[in-house]
């Protein structure tokens, strides 16, 4: 580029100096505009997909798509609920009353609301279908989208490459695979449960330091006398469980002696104030560790926003003990999820990792369009909403509708397997590719017929 500039320059709010502004201008009679010129400096910080990492919040209950981001404000009481539809800073977007942080930010993320499937209309059977892209069926157990991201890029720091936050889902009431394992991969690529609650004061990480009676000179005596031992073992070594334990011992001793992972999971290295502004809440803290996660290598985090539909409030609002109501759900769900979404988006946005990490919010189905006579929804796979920011996503857009009583896809319906590689396209994975099977049989990346939700990108 011509520069005609001498050594003064001036910096303006948005970050651009006025010899920036004199260099567009001087490229003008070629018909570059200022426009043009921060789109070509934005393009120049692009993350490749490659090395973009995600987190997948998971909206265990199931959130009702006519009371937050699909509703139908002319259709009859029993329909659209009590709930009014607020406008958002995306033209045209409309979201529920009870996520007004949600609708200031509607331009960083897009609503699909065509998403459907036909597994049963129990808990685990949609989180095994929804994360994995597959309905369960003939014994195969499918890996979690994060167990295969965990196979085909391995890890990139000492941290894990897939850790799930606070922990595993519990039981879900129908017996059934919950998601959230390597499935077939094998258990190399389960995630890295966190298995404690990272907004109580003590918040300590179980598996991230030795027993406190072993120092670190005495653990590695020990990790020295465990390799004279291995090494006269042979014939033990060379079987698959010995190769299994010795990779697991490896990610392990890794994991507790490294510095740098010991610092991603200290929260106590954040300000107070940003800690409060995710909400000094479990689901709050662990959007606030998936961030620190994320900055520090792992490439994908899955966060559980309630651990069981049983014996706590969350998303599925039946309308009746030991379940939801919708007063509970307006109340303490909702204001907690849209405090700790917003604070994320908002953070990585800040940050400049917006681009670098697909945030997608996912959940095993929606709800009845009709409320039932205990003034709740029951559980509905035929029709949800499901929402993607950063990662290469484009905000403020909208795919899909439903019909008018959000009952079904109206058109551009979307099934697990398309949200599935809508997360791998993100991230950079061929689609084409294959995985190792049951029996070591080539297994697609996702079915046939599968694809990306182009629409947000």
């Amino acid at each position: 580029m011509l520069d005609l500039l001498g050594r003064g320059s001036a910096v303006t709010c948005n970050g651009a100096t006025r010899r920036d502004f004199l260099k567009v201008g001087s490229l003008g009679a070629i018909g570059f505009s200022l426009a043009d010129y921060f789109a070509a400096r934005a393009a120049a910080n692009e993350v490749p997909a490659n090395d973009r990492s995600a987190i997948m919040i998971f909206n265990l209950g199931a959130p009702s798509q006519l009371d937050t981001f699909d509703m139908k404000p002319d259709a009859p009481a029993e329909i659209r609920g009590p709930f009014k539809p607020i406008s958002t800073v995306a033209p045209g977007i409309q979201v529920s009353e009870i996520f007004p942080r949600h609708a200031k930010i509607a331009d960083k993320f897009s609503l699909v609301r065509s998403c459907h499937h036909g597994g049963a209309a129990v808990h685990d059977a949609g989180w095994q279908c929804v994360q994995t892209g597959r309905v369960f069926a003939g014994g195969v157990n499918t890996p979690h989208a994060g167990s295969v991201v965990s196979y085909l890029r391995g890890r990139k720091t000492d941290l894990p490459p897939f850790v799930v936050l606070p922990q595993t889902m519990g039981r879900g009431g129908g017996n059934l695979p919950n998601g959230q394992a390597g499935g077939f991969l094998g258990k190399a690529h389960d995630p890295f449960s966190l298995m404690a609650d990272p907004s109580q004061p003590n918040f300590q990480v179980p598996d991230l330091l030795p027993p406190a009676e072993i120092d670190d000179m005495r653990l590695g005596r020990r990790r020295k006398l465990r390799e004279i031992v291995e090494a006269n073992i042979k014939s033990f070594e060379a079987s698959e469980d010995a190769q299994l334990m010795d990779e697991n011992f490896q990610a392990a001793f890794r994991l507790m002696t490294s510095r740098e992972a010991r610092e991603a999971f200290d929260l106590t290295q954040e300000p107070t104030a940003v800690r409060e502004r995710y909400g000094m809440n479990r689901f709050g803290q662990c959007c606030l560790l998936a961030r620190r996660l994320v900055g520090a290598g792992v490439r994908f985090v899955t966060i559980n926003t309630f651990l069981t539909v049983f014996d706590e409030i969350t998303w599925d609002i039946h309308g009746t003990k030991p379940f939801t109501s919708i007063e509970g759900m307006k109340n303490i769900v909702a204001p907690m999820y849209d405090q700790a979404y917003s604070a994320l988006i908002e953070d990585l946005d800040q940050r400049g990792m917006l681009e670098g990490t697909l945030v997608c919010n996912l959940a095993e189905f929606g709800r009845t369009p009709r409320v039932n006579p205990a003034g709740g929804r029951d559980h509905w796979p035929q029709c949800f909403t499901c929402y993607f920011a950063g990662g290469g996503v484009q905000g403020g857009r909208v795919v899909g509708s439903s019909d008018p009583i959000g009952a079904a896809p109206a058109d551009r319906p979307v099934e697990p397997g398309d949200l599935v590689a809508t997360i791998f396209h993100s991230l950079g994975l061929d689609l084409e590719t294959e995985l190792p099977g049951p029996s070591g049989r080539p297994f697609p990346l996702v079915d046939f017929g599968r694809h990306e939700i182009h629409e947000l990108f």
